[in-house]
């Protein structure tokens, strides 16, 4: 298939140029646009991010951000600001950062940015993913088993009502091995056109290794003097019958555990970005979003920032991360608890992924639904809050409905 791709300023007439929170899509660009990017995807070399609002694929390497110990939208600020050029379109960052606050970033400038509207706009993302009769023979191994992910569930629980902590975010891994490597772009069609009004990635996060996956979450935006922020807490496997769907969200939405474990989260959203804003408007009770695996609790938060000079997409959302969502809380004490439960690292998972340009303005996505492939090995990660009233048996069958989104993309099961 021939794939045209055409580079476009993000501040021109291109969806960067408008708000936020409205869905745009420019009445010169043709059915297709979006989709010819998500198809002309190439591993190692490509970082394809696709949000509700644009789709962006960056090519080749003009530079990376350097991996040192100061703040990452420092680092960020001063190599978009050494690559801007008089009359040029501003450069634009891409890339992932971990979870953990000293693990390795992996940012990087494209050497060219194609831009388009978003998938949900371009009528050819229905079109399905040609069916490949030569998929991968997974063997799957999950990290850490069911009843070692209980136990630490319960230990974590039992330390709560003891009045340690509050919450806790623990999660498990399935490590997918094969005799060959995966089709990552075929991959990435597949979750793409799962969920085309979600936020979907692919970005190369170190030697060898390229993070891809499907995130429902917005950790932060910035367009101008304005952020917005959607933090996801409390959560519902979906079902394929309607009626039990419908039962599963009305139960979430009066769900005591789910409201209180959403609440926190919120609350914790509220405080990082108050002293950046003037105005922070947070509506008092959470509403619904769904995805094709899960419903989850959401809750919108918009401000108006009081000196947007001083404060980066990068910035903002560094002054989030971790949120409750994905860590707990207290924050210290939550990763401490993780670090004793989870045995493996969870690298670029639970952190943030995006992009950001030289003016300041992006959007960093909560990375999860996602895995991190490097050469014949995939690894998925899923995670679930867990709070006094929780159970080990309730979280470990959320993880296992979480790791829907990828294993149907590659064609496996547990």
């Amino acid at each position: 298939m021939s794939v045209s791709l055409h580079s476009v300023s993000p501040h021109s007439a291109s969806p960067h140029s408008a708000p936020l929170d409205e869905p745009t899509a420019p009445a010169s660009v043709s059915p297709g646009a979006a989709t010819s990017l998500l198809d002309a995807y190439r591993p190692a070399t490509d970082r394809f991010v696709a949000t509700p609002h644009r789709t962006l694929l960056g090519r080749g390497t003009a530079a990376v951000v350097p991996d040192d110990s100061r703040p990452p939208a420092v680092r960020v600020r001063e190599t978009l600001d050494g690559l801007r050029r008089p009359g040029a379109a501003a450069p634009v960052v891409v890339g992932a950062l971990p979870f953990a606050p000293d693990g390795p970033t992996a940012l990087a400038v494209p050497d060219r940015v194609h831009w388009a509207p978003p998938l949900r706009e371009d009528p050819l993302v229905a079109l399905p993913v040609p069916h490949d009769d030569d998929r991968p023979d997974w063997r799957v191994a999950e990290v850490p088993s069911p009843e070692r992910y209980g136990a630490a569930v319960a230990a974590a629980v039992a330390r709560m009502r003891a009045g340690e902590f509050d919450k806790v975010v623990l999660a498990r891994s399935l490590e997918l091995t094969s005799g060959r490597a995966p089709d990552l772009p075929a991959m990435l069609r597949r979750l793409a056109r799962r969920d085309p009004s979600g936020y979907t990635f692919a970005v190369p996060s170190g030697p060898g290794r390229t993070l891809i996956g499907a995130s429902p979450e917005l950790l932060v935006a910035r367009q101008g003097g304005r952020l917005t922020a959607n933090p996801l807490a409390g959560s519902a496997p979906r079902s394929e019958d309607l009626a039990e769907d419908v039962r599963r969200a009305v139960a979430l939405l009066e769900s005591e555990k789910d409201l209180h474990e959403h609440a926190v989260v919120v609350a914790a959203v509220r405080e990082a970005l108050a002293p950046f804003c003037t105005t922070l408007q947070v509506p008092e009770r959470p509403t619904l979003v769904r995805t094709a695996a899960m419903w989850h609790l959401s809750t919108t938060v918009t401000g108006e920032l009081a000196d947007p000079d001083a404060a980066t997409a990068l910035d903002l959302a560094s002054a989030l991360h971790p949120t409750p969502a994905v860590c707990g809380t207290p924050t210290d004490l939550a990763r401490q608890v993780i670090a004793e439960s989870e045995p493996f690292d969870r690298g670029a998972y639970t952190g943030m992924v995006g992009w950001q340009d030289a003016d300041g303005d992006g959007e960093w996505v909560v990375t999860i639904r996602c895995a991190e492939a490097e050469g014949t090995t995939l690894r998925l990660f899923a995670g679930a809050g867990v709070v006094a009233a929780s159970t080990p048996e309730a979280e470990t069958a959320e993880t296992a409905a979480k790791f829907r989104t990828f294993l149907h993309a590659v064609g496996a099961s547990l």
